[in-house]
């Protein structure tokens, strides 16, 4: 197929989702929908979820997808904070925030497709449209196309996870078509996808979250051909590269652990030839999970550094990262970075501190109306995204951890993706979250959550052993638990503040 998007057994060409989008547009435009509006997307990755950012691109409006793990209160609040003229909802998560919709608000309610309800276990019955709510696609259906616009789409309006308060709206001003087009280039080198390529991707991960969300609709609006995986699934993956010919994919390292925990005569009897552009960010990778996975996959891995706020940062590829294992690579085009410490002072290299970076080619954002947290974010021009790293001579990144995630422990900076990295190293650990907890003597102390692979039986004092062994003694967990079914994004990416959150609670304290 040349375009389009695939999501189980339905096959919708870009013929037919332009025209879809076109009459989606006019009956967002009926209801008062137009330039610099938001419509918001409580949903899972769906045909849907494309039709209705597209369609709100045509009128110059937002699309603002949502966390669907939310209750009704968050769901709520970024309603209200975004000012959603319209909310489209999948028919098995309507219950969950039926409380939190806003009055006076059009709510569409899409059928939950037959992949999702297998992928989340869901019974049929909860995938219907009630009686009383308007089906997205029996409403699409009753509008003509809009006529051709001239407006420009100014993409979405992602809402940053509420780490430290609420989530802040990540709003960019419409773009000039010369915008547009630096904004689309700036994200295609990163991601690998550039028009006339005819990708032909998996979009594996959440499209609530910035990086898949841009990439779907990048990958779409490039020519290519989007399949979607309704969970993350390694050997369905496996399965769909090889079936669709993937050439494609974005992952998170994560999913490069679950992929390698496969047994070996699952991980061989897939075709994986086609592959050219495999990319992956929004965490650090451990270093040997790299490794291996492009002796597995050859050196078709690269990786990219950045944020929500101020988008691709720097780039990596196979090549380069093996020169330089554990880097996120050298700085793309139109960045500025520094790396400072406390007092706002360069660092010297080789020694961390918290990144402040701008692209330039990727335009300015603000906090949708909370312009003050933007400044706040602000040093000298730059941004800082709330990582530490540091760079080396040869103008390499590296990242240590998030900065919320680092740990003081008796003035000492701990980062735990370096003590995550070693455990999943530990024959029997199938994931792990490492993370700071009250300690009355020295600020805080270390806990490890470990989640084990089936059959595997490990004791705290097993893990303290194999971490002290590859670790300085300051990075042994002083408190180990052992959990089954641990909190996960559908990237399979731990919620770990769900894990640490109740410790500083109990305490009466939060960070």
């Amino acid at each position: 197929m040349a375009g389009g998007i695939i999501s189980g057994a339905r096959d919708v060409s870009m013929e037919s989702l332009a025209v879809r989008v076109q009459q989606a547009a006019q009956g967002l435009k009926d209801i008062g929908v137009g330039p610099g509006s938001v419509i918001a997307l409580f949903m899972r990755n769906d045909i849907a979820f494309f039709e209705a950012s597209l369609a709100a691109g045509v009128l110059g409006a937002y699309s603002t997808p949502v966390n669907w793990h939310y209750n009704a209160e968050e769901a709520a609040y970024i309603f209200d904070n975004s000012d959603a003229k319209a909310i489209i909802v999948h028919a098995d998560l309507l219950p969950a925030i039926e409380n939190g919709l806003p009055d006076g608000v059009a709510v569409f309610v899409v059928p939950t497709p037959p992949e999702v309800q297998a992928a989340y276990g869901i019974a049929p019955t909860q995938c219907t449209v009630p009686k009383g709510r308007t089906d997205w696609s029996i409403w699409i259906d009753g509008n003509d196309p809009l006529p051709p616009t001239d407006k420009i789409p100014p993409g979405s309006m992602i809402y940053t996870s509420g780490t430290t308060g609420r989530p802040k709206g990540v709003r960019r001003a419409s773009p000039t078509q010369t915008q547009l087009d630096a904004r689309f280039e700036t994200i295609g080198l990163a991601m690998g996808l550039k028009a006339g390529d005819q990708a032909r991707t998996v979009v594996t991960g959440p499209m609530y979250h910035s990086a898949p969300n841009a990439y779907g609709l990048l990958a779409l609006q490039t020519g290519g051909t989007v399949v979607l995986q309704p969970r993350f699934d390694p050997e369905e993956l496996l399965q769909m590269i090889e079936k669709h010919k993937i050439t494609h994919v974005h992952m998170v390292p994560t999913m490069f652990v679950r992929l390698l925990k496969l047994p070996d005569t699952v991980r061989n009897k897939y075709d994986l030839s086609s592959l050219k552009f495999v990319v992956h960010a929004a965490a650090p990778c451990p270093p040997d999970i790299k490794k291996r996975m492009i002796d597995w996959w050859g050196p078709v891995i690269n990786e990219y550094y950045g944020s929500t706020e101020v988008g691709p940062v720097s780039f990596c590829t196979s090549k380069a990262w093996l020169k330089h294992p554990g880097t996120v690579g050298t700085q793309v085009a139109n960045v500025k970075l520094r790396v400072l410490d406390d007092d706002g002072n360069d660092v010297p290299q080789g020694e961390p501190g918290e990144i402040f970076c701008v692209n330039t080619g990727f335009g300015d954002f603000t906090y949708h109306k909370d312009d003050q947290k933007r400044r706040d974010s602000e040093y000298a021009g730059l941004i800082s995204v709330g990582d530490v790293g540091y760079m080396t001579e040869d103008g390499f990144l590296f990242l240590c951890d998030r900065k919320k995630d680092m740990v003081i422990s008796g003035g000492v900076n701990i980062y735990p993706a370096e003590i995550e990295a070693t455990l999943h190293n530990l024959a029997g650990v199938r994931d792990c979250a490492v993370f700071g907890i009250p300690d009355d003597e020295y600020g805080e102390k270390l806990c490890a959550v470990i989640e084990l692979e089936s059959g595997a039986n490990l004791s705290g004092d097993n893990v303290r052993a194999f971490t002290r062994e590859h670790l300085a003694g300051y990075m042994v967990p002083k408190v180990v638990e052992f959990q089954t079914g641990l909190p996960r994004e559908d990237s399979g990416k731990i919620f770990k503040r769900k894990l640490r959150d109740p410790y500083w609670e109990k305490a009466g304290r939060q960070i």
